[in-house]
């Protein structure tokens, strides 16, 4: 790192993640947009897309409108259509308090190169909104054809945070694994997970709300619903994934967490939670989010009454929940009081910058590391 900045107080308002869905067209990002649609329970979720046209005709023919190229999907979740002028002016309106908006999703085709996009993300003056990682959609069938036509594929595949292998019901065991080969060669330490026909568990992505389900005219939610019902639920998304939580009463130690997060296994696609650390100058609690090889912290104040502790939840697939239980029991540090300030020096290098610091905010140790260390274009490493 090359710069110190100051880390000024967190708002109490958590700013709204905003995911970057990308991949080549008939790679199966809208397929897999819908999906996350139709299963999302009660988050409320902001979809920037290039046209309505890809969203599905069922949503729109319940769309109600709301204006300034942006309709509504249903349950308190928004569409707006754009170009890449007009991003940061459709951000804002999303991430607006009155629309109560928990994720925010792009669909990245045509607006922008996902680099610039992320950068766009990163450096972004509107603290409703902070980067939540990109997430590129591969087509198993048209593989090695879509590499020949478009060569910026491995770059792209460079600032992936996580990588989804799709239609993978096209393509034999065999293929399959060649695939997956050349994907772990070409962005070594990023996390893969398979699918067919789109289907990933939101949860990877974003958390979900309690779903209750809704009287008279028919949301999207609804829908899809009525006609999940009808197909066979036989190996559904759901039971691919383990989920592992760790409760903790006692601080974790900062370098052994960051140890334990770089050298996560892949098939570890997401943690989530918050981490008390203890640190003197650094008692806050600290809200860690990863998506594949993505990591953010973001420090905030505890509860009244909160009592002082470590939660998390992590999500994965082929992982071993009592090992990994075992490596954060391992991080557990009896006497923070004693650690020395730089020991959150790794941490803080993954605390969102903010683009104008208040005034008299704290001066602690480092900031986080470059747009370049948070879209995982550095060291493969470091993630």
């Amino acid at each position: 790192m090359n710069s110190r900045q100051p880390v000024p107080s967190v708002p109490s308002a958590q700013p709204i993640p905003v995911v970057v869905l990308a991949g080549f067209l008939g790679s199966g990002k809208t397929t897999l947009l819908n999906h996350l649609l139709g299963n999302r329970g009660g988050t409320r979720i902001g979809v920037v897309v290039n046209d309505f046209g890809s969203i599905e005709v069922d949503a729109m023919s319940v769309a109600g409108q709301v204006g300034d190229s942006m309709v509504s999907l249903g349950g308190g979740c928004l569409c707006c259509a754009v170009d890449g002028s007009e991003l940061d002016a459709y951000l804002e309106k999303l991430s607006a308090p009155v629309h109560r908006i928990d994720v925010i999703i792009i669909e990245a085709s045509g607006l922008a190169e996902p680099q610039e996009l992320i950068r766009m993300l990163v450096a972004s003056e509107n603290p409703a909104i902070r980067y939540g990682g990109l997430v590129e959609v591969v087509d198993a069938a048209e593989f090695d054809a879509t590499r020949a036509k478009h060569p910026e594929t491995d770059r792209h595949l460079a600032v992936a945070d996580l990588v989804v292998l799709n239609k993978t019901d096209r393509v034999d065991a065999a293929e399959r694994s060649r695939i997956e080969a050349e994907l772990a060669a070409l962005c070594p330490g990023v996390p893969l997970v398979t699918a067919d026909h789109g289907r990933i568990d939101p949860e990877l992505l974003f958390d979900r709300r309690p779903w209750t389900e809704t009287r008279g005219q028919l949301s999207f939610e609804d829908l899809l619903s009525q006609a999940a019902e009808e197909e066979d639920h036989t190996g559904h998304v759901h039971t691919a994934y383990e989920s592992t939580e760790f409760h903790s009463e006692q601080a974790l130690s900062p370098r052994r967490f960051i140890d334990f997060l770089d050298s996560r296994p892949a098939g570890l696609y997401r943690v989530k939670g918050f981490v008390y650390f203890g640190v003197p100058g650094h008692e806050e609690r600290y809200e860690v989010h990863a998506v594949g090889r993505f990591l953010r912290f973001a420090p905030g104040p505890w509860a009244g009454g909160e009592s002082r502790r470590s939660r998390l939840v992590l999500i994965g697939s082929g992982t071993d929940g009592p090992a990994l239980l075992r490596e954060l029991e391992a991080c557990r540090e009896p006497a923070p009081q004693h650690a020395p300030p730089e020991s959150m020096w790794g941490i803080l290098r993954y605390v969102a910058r903010p683009p104008e610091p208040e005034d008299g905010a704290e001066d602690r140790a480092e900031a986080v590391a470059d747009p370049e260390d948070l879209m995982g274009v550095g060291d493969p490493a470091e993630f």
